[in-house]
């Protein structure tokens, strides 16, 4: 496969919070178009710091990650052109939805991103139109956000998001904290996206999804490094490394 399906190319990562505390050590991976990967590890393994850098939210203390065939530094998302390019192409949504919605109202919620990548109100609103009525929540449109149950908030955050028609979309425990008909609804969602080409990568700790939703696993161990790169049903099958992972319990059936 070229070199120009390679969407990130991560050489020798880390990241230390504050100095002192690491959250990645020596990660290297590359996440080529269209996969659809799986971050496995422990709660404080990086997974969700990992995801922060392919955002372009926060950038790693040490090693290289490019996007796209360019760097993907504080210095290259300077440059508004480079800025908004990336942005348009990459997405997220958070765990706590609480920290990903902030407007007035749903619509404005929606809109938000389109506008800033200076999109014209028309094409902003036919956008948004287009997302309300995919994911069934044009009832929510004039709502404040702050007041919906925690899986409406969760629909308006993944609105928030597929409203840019973003080529790689980045999830985080996507369905922490929903109930089970949200939940089996997010699964659905995701594997739609993934079945449309999306570049799909999600940190997780719910092993009894992955198979449908994800091709590929990347497991971090508890000291921040990468355990295993390899198909998801392998990494699946593997109980020793499951538990070396601390993923499963060594007296779990």
């Amino acid at each position: 496969m070229a070199d120009t399906e390679i969407v990130f190319h991560a050489k020798g990562l880390g990241y230390t919070y504050l100095d002192r505390y690491p959250a990645l050590d020596d990660v290297s991976f590359q996440i080529r178009r269209g996969e659809r990967i799986a971050l496995l590890g422990a709660n404080g393994s990086g997974k969700s710091t990992l995801l922060k850098i392919l955002d372009g939210l926060v950038f790693p203390t040490s090693g290289e990650l490019s996007a796209y065939g360019q760097p993907l530094t504080e210095e290259s998302l300077a440059d508004p052109a480079v800025n908004a390019r990336f942005r348009s192409r990459v997405g997220i949504v958070f765990q706590n939805s609480d920290v990903q919605v902030f407007s007035a109202t749903v619509r404005e919620e929606i809109a938000f991103g389109c506008l800033q990548l200076g999109l014209s109100a028309a094409e902003t609103a036919a956008r948004t139109a287009d997302v309300l009525d995919m994911l069934e929540i044009e009832d929510l449109t004039d709502r404040t956000p702050f007041q919906l149950s925690g899986g409406q908030k969760k629909k308006v955050a993944l609105a928030s998001v597929l409203v840019m028609n973003p080529e790689v979309i980045l999830f985080d425990e996507p369905t922490a904290a929903l109930d089970p008909r949200t939940q089996h609804w997010l699964i659905d969602l995701i594997a739609q996206l993934g079945e449309a080409g999306k570049t799909v990568v999600l940190a997780t700790h719910d092993l009894h999804t992955l198979a449908d939703l994800t091709d590929r696993a990347i497991i971090f161990g508890e000291d921040h490094r990468v355990l295993a790169d390899t198909q998801t049903r392998a990494i699946l099958a593997d109980r020793s490394q499951l538990i070396a992972a601390n993923l499963i319990h060594d007296h779990e059936v």
